[in-house]
C-alpha cells in the first residue's frame, strides 16, 4: 500500500524521508524526489536525470504522486516485525485469537487453532477502513497526551507539596524544640529557686553557728580569766551567762540535729521520654488526590435541595458586621474566606468551624487557590499569598501592583487580576504579561473574574452595565450576556466541572450560566430562599455544596446540592 511523504512524516519519528538509492551507494544521504517503479528504487532530482538518460522507458513517479510510492523500508520493517519474536516476520493471521503470527508464534501457540491462514489469504476476506483507523489512533494519541500532561502537572504538584510538607515538618520540629525549651526553662527556674532556698537556709545555719561559737569562745576566755580571781559576783554572772548560752546552743543543736548533708535530686518526667520513644515519626503521610468526579458536562444544571447557615464572626472582630468578599475551598476540605470589613482572612474546617485567622494590611477582596495549601488574596493594590501550615493561616510573600486589585484568578502559573476597569495577566512573581481588556467608560466595568478549569476562558462581571463578559485568554471577546435575573452581577465562579455561577447583587440571585457564558441555564437561589445581596460564591468539591457570602451578614449560606 502506498503512503504519502506527508503521512509518513506525521505518523512516525522513525522515518525521516525516502532516501535516494544512488546517493546512498556513495555514502551520501539525500532525500528522494522520484520513485522508479521498474527499478523499484528512489532517486533525488540530480540522480533521476542520469537514470532517465539510461532508462528512457521506465515508469517513475514524483512527489506529487507519492500514493504510488511503496512504503519506506523502516515502516515496512516496523509493521512486519513480530512483537514477540523480534527477529521474525509476520506471516499468518489466527482468526480464533484475532492475532498476527510469525512461524514461531504458530508453532508455539497456534498449532491447535483451526482458522490460521496466511496474511495474503486473509486480506481478501477483510476490509479495513484506514480513515477510521487513523481517526481512532489520533483519538487515543490525544488521550495519551492529555494523560501525560496531567501526570506532568501532578509531578509538579508533588514537588510543590513536597516542599510545603518539608517546611511543615521543619516548622513542627521548631515548635517541638520551642516546647522542650519552655519545659527546660521552667525546670531550670525551679532548680534555681530550690538552690536559692536551700542555700539561704544553710547560710543561716552557718551564721547561727558562727555567732554561738564566737559568743561561747568569749565566755570561755572570761571564765578562764576569773579562775584565779576571787570575785564572787563576777563568777556568778559568768556562770549564769555560760549556762544560758550553753542551753541556747544545746537547744539549737538539738533542733537541727536531724539535718543531714543537703543536696539536690532530680526525678525526670519519664512520661515525656517514654511517649517520644513510642512514636515512629512526627506524623503520617497520605497521598492527596482531588475528589474523583464524573465527567460532568459544564452545562449540566445544578439543583439545590436544602440550605443552611454558619457564622463567620469571631470575638475579635471590630466591625458591626462581616463582609465575606471571597470564598475558596481547598482540596483538603478546609475553607478560607476573606472578611473585608475586619481586615481578616479566616479558616474553617470541613464542618465550618473557625479554626484560625490572619490579619492583612487592607480590605481583603477576592481569593483564589494557588496550590493545595496556598491561596492568593487581592488586598487593595497588593497580591498577598497565604498558606495553611499545621492548621494555621500564615502570611507569606506579596507583591504590589500599579493599580487596584479587586479580583484574582489563577490557572497553571498565570494570574488574572481585575482593577475595576481593566483585566490583566500577571505571573506568580508579579511580572505584568499583558493588559487583556479595558473599559474605562464607567467606574466598575471590569469587576470580578474567574477562569475555566481548562484555562481557555475568563469570565468577567460588569456590574455597571449588568453584564457577564467572556474572553479567551488572549483577551479576545467570546460573548456578552445580560438577563433580567442578573442585576448588578457582582462575582463569578467556575466549578471544577466548568459550571459557571454568577451572583446578582441587586437581583438577589445566584444563577448558572452555560459554558460559553451566553445563556442562563437556571436560577439556583433567589430572595425567596433567604438570599439577599450575594457578593461571593464557591463550589465545595468535598461536600458537593455551594457556599454563598451575603452583604452585611455574619453568616455564609450553604446550599446542599442533589
Amino acid at each position: 500500500m502506498a503512503t504519502s511523504v506527508g503521512s509518513v512524516h506525521s505518523s512516525s519519528d522513525l522515518v525521516k524521508d525516502y532516501v535516494c538509492f544512488a546517493c546512498e551507494c556513495k555514502n551520501l544521504e539525500e532525500s528522494a524526489d522520484y520513485f522508479c517503479e521498474t527499478c523499484m528504487k528512489f532517486f533525488c532530482g540530480k540522480c533521476i536525470y542520469q537514470h532517465d538518460q539510461l532508462y528512457t522507458t521506465h515508469s517513475k513517479y514524483g512527489r506529487g504522486e507519492t500514493k504510488k510510492w511503496p512504503l519506506p523500508k523502516k515502516i515496512e520493517d516496523l509493521l512486519l516485525k513480530c512483537d514477540v519474536h523480534k527477529d521474525k516476520k509476520l506471516k499468518m493471521f489466527c482468526q480464533d485469537h484475532s492475532q498476527l503470527c510469525c512461524t514461531d508464534c504458530f508453532l508455539l501457540d497456534h498449532r491447535q487453532c483451526t482458522n490460521v491462514k496466511l496474511i495474503s489469504e486473509s486480506v481478501n476476506k477483510m476490509s479495513v477502513d484506514m480513515q477510521q483507523l487513523s481517526s481512532n489512533l489520533q483519538t487515543i494519541l490525544d488521550e495519551l497526551n492529555k494523560f501525560k500532561s496531567s501526570q506532568e502537572v501532578s509531578i509538579q504538584s508533588v514537588e510543590v507539596s513536597y516542599s510545603e510538607k518539608l517546611q511543615e515538618i521543619r516548622d513542627l520540629r521548631k515548635k517541638l524544640n520551642a516546647t522542650l525549651d519552655a519545659l527546660e526553662n521552667t525546670t531550670l527556674k525551679e532548680l534555681d529557686e530550690l538552690r536559692t532556698t536551700l542555700q539561704a537556709a544553710l547560710k543561716k545555719d552557718v551564721e547561727n553557728c558562727s555567732r554561738l561559737k564566737d559568743e561561747l569562745k568569749q565566755l570561755s576566755e572570761a571564765v578562764q580569766g576569773l579562775c584565779e580571781k576571787s570575785k564572787k559576783e563576777m563568777e556568778f554572772i559568768a556562770s549564769r551567762k555560760c549556762l544560758d548560752k550553753l542551753q541556747e546552743s544545746e537547744s539549737y543543736l538539738k533542733e537541727n540535729s536531724v539535718k543531714m548533708q543537703s543536696s539536690i535530686i532530680f526525678k525526670a518526667n519519664i512520661d515525656i521520654e517514654k511517649y517520644l520513644s513510642q512514636q515512629t515519626s512526627l506524623g503520617k503521610f497520605v497521598e492527596s488526590k482531588p475528589s474523583l468526579t464524573l465527567k460532568i458536562s459544564p452545562n449540566q444544571i445544578l439543583t439545590v435541595k436544602s440550605k443552611s447557615e454558619y457564622s463567620v464572626r469571631m470575638s475579635s472582630d471590630t466591625k458591626k458586621t462581616c463582609l465575606i468578599s471571597g470564598i475558596c475551598c481547598l482540596p483538603s476540605g478546609l475553607v478560607i474566606v476573606t472578611d473585608s470589613y475586619n481586615y481578616k482572612v479566616k479558616l474553617f474546617d470541613q464542618q465550618y468551624n473557625m479554626t484560625s485567622h490572619c490579619d492583612v494590611t487592607g480590605n481583603p477582596d477576592s481569593i483564589c487557590q494557588i496550590t493545595s495549601s496556598e491561596v492568593a488574596v487581592a488586598v487593595a493594590s497588593d497580591v498577598q499569598f497565604i498558606s495553611v501550615s499545621n492548621g494555621q493561616l500564615v502570611n507569606g510573600r506579596k507583591f504590589q501592583l500599579q493599580h487596584a486589585a479587586l479580583s484574582i484568578g489563577h490557572h497553571q502559573g498565570a494570574l488574572y487580576i481585575t482593577s475595576g476597569t481593566a483585566l490583566y495577566h500577571y505571573t506568580l512573581t508579579g511580572s505584568l504579561v499583558k493588559k487583556l481588556y479595558e473599559d474605562a467608560s464607567r467606574s466598575i466595568t471590569v469587576w470580578k473574574c474567574a477562569v475555566s478549569p481548562a484555562g481557555d476562558r475568563i469570565y468577567v462581571t460588569n456590574p455597571s452595565q449588568h453584564k457577564l463578559i467572556t474572553f479567551a485568554t488572549d483577551g479576545t471577546l467570546i460573548s456578552t450576556f445580560k438577563d433580567p435575573e442578573l442585576k448588578y452581577p457582582w462575582v463569578v465562579h467556575v466549578t471544577p466541572s466548568g459550571q459557571v455561577l454568577v451572583c446578582g447583587t441587586n437581583s438577589h440571585t445566584v444563577i448558572q450560566v452555560n459554558h460559553e457564558g451566553s445563556k442562563r441555564l437556571a436560577t439556583l437561589v433567589s430572595n425567596k430562599d433567604g438570599v439577599s445581596s450575594p457578593i461571593s460564591v464557591c463550589y465545595n468539591t468535598n461536600t458537593h455544596q455551594i457556599l454563598v457570602g451575603l452583604h452585611r451578614l455574619d453568616k455564609i449560606k450553604v446550599l446542599e446540592l442533589q
